[in-house]
């Protein structure tokens, strides 16, 4: 009886501290869903003044407020620079209305999904420097006098929001496969790289030149996805004016990518409770 309750009481400790190695992780976990779940929650209050110092963060929403038109996109090679000297930059020049309301020097405005700063304003217009990497990562290159933009100022972070979290930091693009009317909707198939694919799911949010739009189907095999616009939304955006082969600016769900990194700190310490919880238990069977 007392090799048998011996090894009672060893498996009983190992039983325990197995539970208590689960129970840190899956806390961690919570701790983790908590974070990312609560702390991306825009408000729809537009940012109306020139931020001060403890004021509210202010991110977008992906409800498109107003269409533009692009006037001029130029590279100038006397732009100043962060130190004063002049330097080589490309510069856009857009026509608005809305966004232009209580609009103030250095405030975001989404311009086809791109959150750029605004450096001059004048009546109608604004202009805003383009960075490499937005011209490496969007179609800005291609953008001509005339082509229209989706506009949409920063909202508060911290209440009701109608679209999703949306930063305005592009991920690259996606090229326009197939088009076709589905009743009073608009249907889009549209063909992205290897890296976006697994971010972008069925029935998931996507930012589609700053457009925040639930995606239909996903093929990550053929790298596509497809997505369609209510008869409402068709007059507001400039998605609907674009044809097969052209681009679109793309912003997969951030939720997605913080979540995949957190996930990928907590493998390696899944995998070690596993390899232990293994070990004891062929431990536990060989003095049985």
């Amino acid at each position: 009886d007392e090799p048998s309750l011996e090894g009672e009481k060893r498996e009983a400790h190992m039983t325990m501290m197995m539970t208590a190695s689960t129970g840190r992780l899956l806390s961690l976990l919570l701790a983790t869903s908590v974070a990312l779940g609560g702390a991306f929650v825009p408000h729809q209050t537009r940012a109306t003044a020139s931020p001060k110092r403890g004021a509210p963060a202010f991110m977008f929403t992906g409800i498109v407020e107003e269409m533009g038109s692009v006037v001029s996109l130029v590279e100038k090679d006397d732009m100043t620079l962060w130190d004063g000297s002049t330097g080589k930059g490309t510069e856009l020049t857009v026509k608005a209305n809305v966004v232009l309301e209580e609009a103030y020097l250095g405030c975001s405005i989404c311009v086809s999904g791109v959150c750029l700063t605004a450096t001059e304003l004048s009546d109608g217009e604004f202009k805003v420097g383009l960075a490499p990497e937005t011209l490496r990562r969007t179609y800005f290159p291609n953008l001509k006098p005339g082509d229209a933009v989706n506009l949409e100022r920063a909202s508060e972070i911290g209440g009701r929001n109608s679209g999703h979290f949306v930063q305005g930091h592009v991920d690259g693009t996606g090229e326009i496969i197939d088009k076709w009317q589905d009743e009073d909707s608009l249907f889009f198939k549209v063909r992205v790289d290897k890296e976006s694919i697994p971010f972008i799911v069925p029935k998931g949010f996507i930012a589609i030149d700053g457009t925040s739009l639930t995606v239909c189907d996903v093929d990550t095999a053929e790298s596509w996805f497809t997505f369609m616009l209510v008869d409402y939304t068709q007059h507001k955006i400039v998605v609907t004016k674009k044809s097969i082969g052209e681009q679109l600016n793309l912003e997969v769900d951030v939720l997605g990518k913080y979540s995949q990194t957190a996930l990928a700190a907590l493998l390696p310490r899944l995998e070690a409770l596993e390899a232990k919880v293994h070990t004891l238990e062929q431990e536990v069977a060989s003095k049985q």
